[in-house]
């Protein structure tokens, strides 16, 4: 799918303070790159025309394309770059991967000034954000994320990480980037198991906090299952808005709304850690989280069937899955085991974000261990 480039991005705006920041979304956008990183230098120096030194993150993927044309707009605009390619997957992040990062910043001579970009999916964002959060105590960063998923999710907010071998995420920081430029023509060669698992994170924004949102996706299924430019333009900067929102009430996620965002991510994150990073994508992981959580809810007493069932069809009709593959036979003391390691628990006591309407979700403490395990036996019986 091409479509004629946008002359200038929309703008979705999230206010911090001094950490506030653009986040851009147009089509064709990504030539224009120097243009916006200068803006964005000159924000933090106070006005001063800055065009010093940037490294360019990217995996193998993506080297030849979408990250050539930011290096050839960073270089004709007068920067000073170097360009650092990670493996595609999970397993790039990883602190071998923050390693070998710091030592193409040291050979850059990078110093306070020098911008991270990050250019790929979530996995690249992610490691490239965690070795700019640490790096001389910090330097600047912008995102430029490749992936519908990263597009909607992991590019918004400032959270960095790395994976611990028995869970994801386990190490990381709040590191806002200077900036996030998302370009929809980057999807255009996005693998459809890809385009997909990033559905699952704009479901999951109808379900905890719009179900007007919710509502619209339902209604235009056709729309997205097509990849509508327009369809998407309007998805991205709804999700972007939603996380904006959350994001600004709860930047260090110390008042409990920011977890909101981790609807279908306690399950998620166990069944990526126990089936081994990369066989599961993400999305597919929290599109199967989801349905699990809203079971879980629905046990508790929070909510009826039909919020469940409204889930598992849109899930399905975006051709997500909604239950883990036959093949796949994980122990409920290996789940729940893994759960205990997730943020959100509390002295090894799990904690799990459930809705209680559509639109609508809670953070809930104290959950029986026994009904977990009911909703995981549950879950491989179906």
């Amino acid at each position: 799918m091409s479509v004629d480039a946008s002359p200038e991005p929309n703008v979705v705006q999230v206010f911090l303070g001094p950490r506030s920041y653009d986040i851009l979304i147009g089509t064709g956008i990504l030539s224009a790159f120097a243009r916006y990183a200068e803006t964005w230098m000159e924000r933090l120096t106070d006005g001063r025309a800055q065009k010093g030194r940037a490294l360019v993150v990217t995996d193998r993927n993506l080297a030849g394309s979408h990250a050539r044309t930011v290096l050839d707009s960073l270089k004709s605009g007068g920067w000073t770059c170097r360009e650092a390619v990670l493996e595609p997957g999970e397993p790039s992040k990883s602190l071998e991967t923050a390693a070998h990062l710091y030592d193409e910043l040291v050979e850059l001579e990078a110093d306070r000034h020098t911008v991270v970009v990050a250019v790929g999916g979530g996995v690249v964002g992610d490691a490239a954000g965690f070795a700019a959060a640490t790096y001389a105590r910090g330097v600047p960063f912008v995102q430029v994320p490749t992936s519908l998923l990263a597009h909607v999710d992991s590019s918004v907010g400032g959270k960095v990480g790395i994976n611990h071998p028995r869970a994801k995420n386990l190490i990381g920081a709040f590191h806002q980037p200077l900036g996030v430029c998302i370009d929809t023509a980057t999807l255009d060669t996005l693998p459809d198991r890809e385009y997909r698992s990033g559905l699952a994170e704009v479901v999951k924004y109808g379900v905890i906090m719009d179900e007007e949102f919710f509502d619209w996706l339902e209604r235009n299924v056709a729309a997205l299952n097509n990849r509508s430019s327009e369809a998407l333009q309007y998805v991205i900067a709804r999700s972007c808005r939603l996380k904006a929102d959350v994001v600004e009430h709860d930047e260090f996620e110390t008042k409990g709304l920011r977890a909101s965002l981790n609807y279908g991510h306690t399950f998620a994150h166990a069944y990526e850690a126990l089936v081994g990073y990369g066989e599961l994508l993400h999305g597919e992981a929290v599109a199967i989280g989801m349905v699990d959580a809203s079971r879980l809810s629905e046990r508790l007493g929070r909510i009826g069937p039909d919020v469940t069932q409204r889930q598992k069809d849109l899930l399905e009709a975006l051709h997500l899955p909604t239950r883990l593959p036959a093949k796949v036979k994980l122990s409920s003391d290996d789940v729940v085991a893994t759960m205990k390691l997730d943020k959100k628990a509390r002295a090894g006591r799990l904690r799990f974000v459930l809705p209680d309407r559509m639109g609508h979700v809670a953070l809930v403490g104290d959950v029986p261990e026994a009904t977990v395990r009911h909703v995981l036996a549950e879950a491989s019986a179906r």
